[in-house]
This record gives C-alpha cells, structure tokens and sequence, in this order.
C-alpha cells in the first residue's frame, strides 16, 4: 500500500483544515477511506443502539495537487485507516501560510499518516515541519462494516435555518432540560420545543422551504401526507449541540430529514463537501 499527496494552494489548505476540524469536533476517532477520486471521514456508531453516524465525502481533485494511490491490490484499490481527527487537525494548524503540505502512508514504530509542511523562511533553505499520525490499518475483510449510509425513508424534508442561529437557541435550551424535540412538516416550518415538569419554551421557524426530492412521479416525503402534519424527533441535545458547534464548512445548503420517532438525518452540502450526520431519537 502506499499513499502520498501534496497540496500547495493556500485555500485549499485552508478549506480542508476547516473540514478536518469539523470533523475532530464531531468523534475522537473515525476511519478515513482513501480511493483515487476521494476521501471519506467516516464514523460508524451504531446508530441503534444510541450512538451517532457520520460520513463526510471529499473530492481530491478539488484540494489536492497530486495524488498517488496503491491500495490492498489492483481490483480493491482503496486504503481504510482508523485515526484521531484531532491530531491530524493539530498538525494542519501549523500549515497556515504554507509553502506546500504533503501528506503521505508511512511506517514508524507503527503505521503513520506523516504530514510535512513547508513554512516560508527568510534564508533559502525551506523550513519544514513534520508530524507522524498514529494510525491502524483496517483488513480488508472488515472494509463492509464501513459502506455509505442509505438516506432514510424519511417522513419530511427541510432546509434548515442559520446554522448560527439554530446553535444559540439550542445553547440556551440545553440549560432547560437533556432532550429536544425538532419538529417539521412539509411546509417549511420548524420548532425546537423543550418540555419539562417546570417549563416549556418552542422556537418556531417558518418559510424555510422543502428540498425538491425526487420527481413528479417519486415517492418522496408529503405524498400521502398533509403537508401541514408535524414530524417529529426527541433527541439528545448535546448531541445536536455537538454537530451545530462543529460547523467550519460554511455550507451553501443544510437540509434535514426527520424519519418519526427513530432519527435526525443532517446534510451539509458544499461545492466540494458533503457531510452527512444521523442522531437517533431517544424515548
């Protein structure tokens, strides 16, 4: 296996460090599936049984100015890692106004994601800083455990307020209680209602607008449903908290899907980012 890429342009550097913090605000580990054409953040909780899932695709393409792959072998060429987001976000911290990053597959004392970064220097020889990234090699035959999440059959679909706004109202409700309840329907309304013994507060948003899923002829959310009808989901709200604080890709749409009473599905489009994040509702 092998691995190697470099990036030179300032804000592509920028954009992919903003991602890869995004990312370490959201899990402490997760896999990176590298394949020619992309790479995936990926967190694999189970869902079921509580816990939260992500998957954040990356054209390469679009950050990188070379990139060479050799996966497992020629029919599966891919290479799947299990890092720590954080320590790869702190090495690309110290590429801020760098000459050129390059990352590539090593093997120290143990696998590593080796990352050099050369700063400007006032002399003519480059400075260059490098981290060796701890990382585990995931076998091949584990490689099913970690397949792209199919969008839900989901009750409805909405776009999402301000992502800023939409984390103040949650910062002060999660002083009120645990759990959140997000409702939506098909006409572009949206609350965030906390409900206590002592008290209940609801944020409402109106006019927010329904992705257009599908065509005419699809069986997309709403076509057995009125429109007006709410769909509901009781959430853990450090765990809606935790994706709203995260946010540094500055997406140019942010949709929401609710399936009742079972889960949140969260996607943040970017022209080069798509980031997908389910939180499964609690009773």
């Amino acid at each position: 296996m092998k691995f190697r890429a470099k990036m030179v342009d300032v804000s592509c550097l920028n954009h992919f460090t903003c991602v890869v913090n995004t990312i370490s605000k959201l899990t402490k580990t997760c896999m990176l599936r590298l394949t020619a054409g992309h790479l995936y953040f990926m967190l694999s909780d189970k869902v079921a049984n509580g816990g939260v899932g992500m998957w954040c695709e990356l054209s390469q393409g679009n950050f990188f100015d070379e990139f060479q792959l050799e996966g497992v072998s020629a029919e599966a060429n891919e290479i799947y890692l299990e890092l720590v987001p954080e320590n790869l976000f702190r090495a690309l911290k110290t590429a801020y106004n760098a000459r050129s990053l390059k990352i590539k597959l090593t093997k120290k004392h143990c696998p590593c994601i080796t990352v050099a970064v050369e700063l400007p220097s006032l002399s003519s020889v480059n400075r260059i800083v490098t981290h060796d990234i701890p990382v585990q090699v995931i076998p091949r035959r584990l490689w099913q455990d970690f397949k792209e999440p199919s969008v839900p059959d989901f009750d409805v679909s909405i776009y999402l307020p301000s992502l800023k706004i939409m984390k103040n109202v949650v910062d002060r409700m999660k002083n009120l209680s645990n759990f959140l309840v997000l409702e939506a329907n098909q006409n572009g309304e949206m609350n965030l209602k906390i409900e206590t013994d002592l008290v209940s507060v609801t944020t409402h948003f109106k006019g927010l607008g329904n992705p257009p899923w599908g065509d005419e002829n699809s069986q997309g959310p709403g076509r057995d449903r009125n429109p007006e009808t709410m769909a509901e989901a009781r959430v853990d709200i450090r765990k809606l908290q935790q994706f709203l604080a995260g946010q540094q890709v500055n997406p140019t749409k942010a949709m929401c899907n609710i399936v009742s009473n079972r889960i949140v599905h969260f996607i943040l489009l970017h022209e080069d980012v798509s980031l997908q994040y389910f939180i499964p509702t609690v009773a």
